[in-house]
């Protein structure tokens, strides 16, 4: 496979829809509902939704960009957190949001991941970042052991609507290279 890892252009916001609707239902616990993460995909992660993250200055979004299509894709938010559990919990700042950080699954265990996750970082430093934080949930084991593998540390925990549902979010922190 042949793939190369770019930032997101206006013109990728449908494809980015595309690809959150098959991987971010892979995030979610098994006890999420599939209305209520139908509800986040159309809330959250529509079309609209990415055109208005790719116009945002403070938003990046880099795509692993192969054989013709997005194989997948972070999403970096550059500005203080908000969340007061999210405040508290982080001892690096200046730090980037690490948003959401997808691959698609028929590239998982191949490396994109790592790849794209360099990449993001990579981006995090130039913006004038000392850290990186991002929420996960706290079911997901995959991602979990991902991202430890990537040098992240849990520093703290948040609160995440899914729809109905209030999930439990780890806060998971590490300082750029």
């Amino acid at each position: 496979m042949t793939s190369s890892i770019r930032k997101a252009a206006a013109d990728d916001a449908g494809a980015l829809a595309a690809l959150a609707a098959v991987t971010f239902p892979l995030a979610c616990p098994p006890s999420a509902s599939p209305d209520d993460i139908a509800a986040h995909l159309a809330n959250t992660l529509s079309e609209r939704h990415f055109r208005a993250y790719l116009a945002d200055p403070d938003t990046t979004i880099l795509v692993i960009d192969g054989n013709g299509g997005l194989r997948g894709y972070s999403l970096l938010v550059n500005r203080p957190a908000e969340d007061p559990d999210v405040v508290s919990a982080l001892g690096i700042v200046p730090s980037v949001e690490l948003s959401k950080c997808y691959v698609h699954p028929e590239h998982h265990g191949l490396g994109a991941a790592a790849e794209l996750m360099h990449a993001s970082l990579q981006a995090a430093a130039e913006a004038g970042a000392r850290g990186v934080w991002l929420g996960v949930n706290s079911q997901n084991a995959r991602a979990l052991r991902f991202y430890e593998k990537s040098g992240f540390r849990k520093v703290g925990t948040k609160s995440f609507r899914l729809g109905s549902a209030v999930e439990h979010d780890f806060v998971l922190e590490r300082a750029v290279p």
